[in-house]
């Protein structure tokens, strides 16, 4: 009985090792594609963003609609993904969606160096199997402006009214596709596409979460004070990095003996930077501080005119936080994460119910 044994232990090794030197993943429970990951990201950006599910699905459900009642001429160049993603600015922008990651490369920014950067890893026997960027390309950075309207949520969350809201995010979201409309969006992903190497951004997947994060922690430590806030900020890993480098979280207006008040958390999600006049509003709702990633000196000044605190947490520090809550999800299928271009890799892959 044990040589039987011994003998069905040996054949089984032999059987193993032949289907790894053949790629076969042994494993299933830990194996997770880039179009996997794609859904998950999506799934926890509707769960946590600042825009309800029920919202969300009215959404999709009326261009749906509009979708049925188009010319065929229209159809054809109608983006299908904008019938199930409500976050554009985050897609898989090349290659197929099926590959199986065991081994990314992730970045905040992805330009062709970095594109390069992953070929010259494989090569080097450090096989990349996908790129993850955070901001977004290609298409996705031609769709930047369809996230914008989340801000809409937000603002009035912090008090303004929703007629004001819609009108002036409608404003800015003319000026930046005008400002975004000559950029060459598709430079980056057909390098990817060039070397064969798939490639994803996850922009919005990932702000949603940093912003829901955010917003549970900070509140969750009661802050009286402005010194409160950047006190709590300085027990996250990410901060404490940034600020080691030189480029820590920072009170842009007011002073850290300040009092809070009433604080709005709209400076981490919604695509990029909003109307300046909705600071006019969210100042006459009440709001006395804003919370955010960063924050255009024209916003800046305004805020300062009308007394808000405005701490600025760091771009590159909270963008990688949020980054971070999504890609656990791949640290949990064993996939090894090598970071680049900004991103402060840290798991929490094993810590319950952070957002």
């Amino acid at each position: 009985m044990g040589m039987v044994a011994h003998r069905e232990g040996f054949f089984h090794v032999i059987k193993e090792s032949f289907l790894l030197n053949w790629g076969v993943n042994l494993n299933q429970n830990f194996m997770i594609t880039l179009q996997q990951i794609y859904e998950k990201g999506m799934d926890m950006a509707i769960k946590y963003g600042p825009r309800s599910k029920k919202d969300v699905d009215e959404q999709l459900k009326k261009l749906h609609e509009q979708y049925e009642k188009m010319e065929k001429d229209e159809k054809e160049y109608f983006d299908m993904e904008s019938l199930k993603n409500p976050y554009l600015d985050s897609r898989i922008l090349c290659g197929d969606p099926k590959t199986e990651l065991r081994r990314v490369l992730v970045g905040i920014d992805i330009g062709v160096g970095e594109v390069l950067l992953a070929n010259e890893l494989s090569k080097s026997g450090k096989k990349i199997d996908a790129i993850i960027a955070h901001h977004p390309e290609g298409r996705a950075l031609i769709d930047l402006t369809q996230v914008m309207t989340t801000q809409i949520e937000q603002a009035v969350e912090d008090g303004v009214p929703v007629n004001v809201i819609e009108k002036q995010i409608g404003g800015r979201i003319g000026d930046l596709n005008r400002a975004l409309h000559p950029t060459n969006h598709f430079q980056v992903p057909q390098a990817a596409e060039l070397l064969g190497i798939p490639m994803a951004c996850f922009h919005t997947f990932a702000d949603n979460l940093v912003y829901r994060f955010m917003k549970k922690y900070i509140s969750g430590k009661k802050p009286k004070y402005i010194k409160d806030i950047i006190d709590a900020l300085m027990k996250l890993p990410e901060y404490q990095h940034a600020k080691k480098q030189g480029n820590g979280p920072m009170l842009f207006t007011g002073d850290e003996k300040s009092r809070c008040g009433k604080i709005s958390y709209s400076g981490f999600t919604g695509g990029t930077s909003g109307n300046k006049e909705t600071i006019k509003k969210m100042a006459a709702a009440g709001v006395g501080t804003v919370l955010a990633m960063h924050i255009p000196e024209d916003h800046r000044k305004l805020a300062e005119k009308h007394q808000m605190n405005v701490v600025i947490c760091g771009h590159m520090a909270s963008d990688s936080l949020g980054v971070n809550l999504l890609m656990d999800e791949l640290e949990k299928k064993k996939v090894q994460i090598v970071a680049c271009s900004g991103f402060i890799r840290v798991s929490r892959a094993k810590k319950k119910r952070l957002i």
